[in-house]
């Protein structure tokens, strides 16, 4: 029987799709034009002329320095989460006991606890350990609000992967530590992906702790260097947004090279 075709799909995909691209043509044509050009004929006309100048006047503005900042805080934190949760994950997963399950459960309670909850005391904690206007006092808050979730995701994987597995290796005699490295890692390498993409972005887009513990230009990152396109006379909103295109092109190319083990290493969360 043939199908009839489905116009109602048809006409919200249409409608999505509208959605979805005006925003980013006006994005993309607004970093292409000069500033006269885009306060004349508005955000949505088509460019009288294309320009680069946005993008060049980002890193003449300390974009640079910001962007290398940023590399920095982001490949620290996913390093650390990468080396404390899979040890973590591994011992939750595999433990009988009733410690490591309420040791679990209490430190769950870190996603129920907002950055901005706890963002004065932090604040004294790392003035008084000397780690104020310092990129490591920005790393360690962040990683640390990212292991809940991160040693959550993880140990959701690890428990897809089978016992038997585990008992077979127990009977060839293999040590636990074996089996994390030889079994657990190679077999949670969806679930892997997931921390390191969820660390990244949280790294990445990070606002409240560089803005309360940096204050100097040498340890901003990228979120804080967009203020420098708000003057007291007004907003360089192409330069702003050449910007904010740059600062988008690491996340997007992640993204794109990781959503699937991103996907697979949510369904593990579930279970099988």
């Amino acid at each position: 029987m043939r199908r009839r075709p489905n116009y109602l799909a048809g006409v919200g995909s249409v409608v999505w799709l509208f959605l979805v691209g005006l925003p980013l043509y006006v994005l993309l044509a607004a970093t292409l034009r000069t500033r006269g050009d885009y306060a004349e004929n508005g955000p949505v006309s088509v460019p009288d002329t294309f320009t680069l100048d946005n993008y060049l006047g980002a890193f003449d503005a300390g974009f640079g320095q910001y962007f290398l900042n940023t590399i920095v805080v982001t490949a620290a934190v996913v390093g650390l989460v990468l080396v404390l949760v899979p040890p973590l994950s591994y011992a939750i997963v595999r433990s009988r006991s009733r410690v490591t399950s309420q040791v679990f459960r209490l430190f769950l309670l870190g996603l129920a606890i907002p950055a901005q909850a706890v963002i004065v005391p932090m604040f004294y904690l790392i003035s008084e350990a000397g780690l104020y206007d310092n990129l490591l006092g920005v790393i360690l808050p962040t990683a640390a609000f990212c292991l809940p979730m991160s040693a959550l995701i993880l140990s959701g994987s690890m428990r897809d992967i089978s016992p038997e597995l585990f008992e077979a290796m127990a009977v060839d005699g293999a040590t636990p530590r074996r089996m994390f490295f030889q079994l657990v890692v190679p077999l949670s390498r969806g679930g892997l992906s997931t921390i390191t993409v969820f660390a990244a972005l949280q790294a990445w887009n990070g606002f409240l702790f560089p803005l309360v513990l940096t204050q100097s230009d040498s340890t901003k990152v990228i979120t804080l260097g967009l203020y420098n396109f708000q003057t007291e006379h007004g907003i360089d909103i192409p330069g702003l947004l050449g910007a904010v295109m740059l600062s988008m092109l690491p996340v997007l190319l992640v993204y794109l090279f990781a959503r699937r083990a991103l996907v697979q290493g949510l369904m593990g969360v579930g279970g099988k």
